[in-house]
Formats: structure tokens, sequence, C-alpha cells
């Protein structure tokens, strides 16, 4: 009996999951963001589970997996069933402040574009980080 009510209970913990990331479509989110949300709400969901649960939205084409660098964490994007920007979205991260922007931008198709036809070379989108810093920390650098 309680193998039946710890597999209802996974079930729900994973339509909680996919819940939160549905609701937070557009944004980047680490495994420990999702597990410190529910924290938040009085919810104990481990992080295995929800690094499994992620894996299977990300199999699943539900969720993209982003691996900016060694430094972060993976983080994690809900898309829905279609894919973000068409299978052409980019990302900037700020090296000041860390935050994580789309970039969609017909220029830079253009750019993928030279390189594969000219330099016999198909970059990943989904793993294209430009950097720089966000205009936030820019202005705060400059002192405007």
């Amino acid at each position: 009996m309680a193998g039946n009510n710890k597999g209802t209970y996974n079930t729900k913990q994973s339509a909680e999951i996919l819940k939160f990331m549905q609701d937070n479509g557009g944004k980047h989110l680490t495994a420990q963001d999702i597990e410190d949300h529910f924290r938040s709400q009085g919810i104990n969901i481990g992080a295995a589970t929800i690094y499994r649960r992620l894996d299977r939205l990300t199999s699943d084409g539900l969720v993209n997996k982003y691996l900016i660098d060694d430094k972060s964490p993976a983080c994690y994007e809900f898309i829905g069933v279609d894919n973000c920007c068409s299978g052409t979205c980019y990302h900037m991260k700020c090296e000041d402040c860390g935050k994580l922007f789309h970039l969609s931008c017909d220029e830079i198709n253009g750019f993928f574009a030279h390189v594969r036809m000219e330099h016999g070379f198909v970059l990943d989108p989904k793993r294209t980080v430009f950097y720089g810093h966000c205009d936030k920390c820019a202005s705060a650098k400059a002192g405007t």
C-alpha cells in the first residue's frame, strides 16, 4: 500500500515541477532555483527528483537545457512543443550579474549561415553564448 502512495506522490511531484516550468516559460532556471521555490512553498521535492524530471522534460522536447560554461550550473527553460526561436535561439550572458538573455536576430542567423557555407562548420545555437555586459551593469560601471 505504501508503494502505491509513493508512486502517486512522485506523479504529483512531477506534475508540480512541470506546472512550475510552464508558469515560468521563457525564464532560465537552475535545478537549485526550482528546489528553492518548492522549499519556500513548504513542498519537499528532492534534487534527484527534480533532475530526473528535468531530464525527462528535456528528452520530451518540452524543456531546453543550456550548459553555458564550466562555472555555471545547467539551466533549463520551458519551451513547450515549439522549439525556442525555431531552433535558432542564441544567448547572451552578462559577466557581471550572470543574467542570461535570449537573442533572436536575423543578422546572427546570417552569420551562422556564413560560417556553415564559407567555413564548413555548423554552430550549435543551444550552446552559443555571447559574453558581455547587460545594459544595467554597463551603466552602473560607467556611473550613469
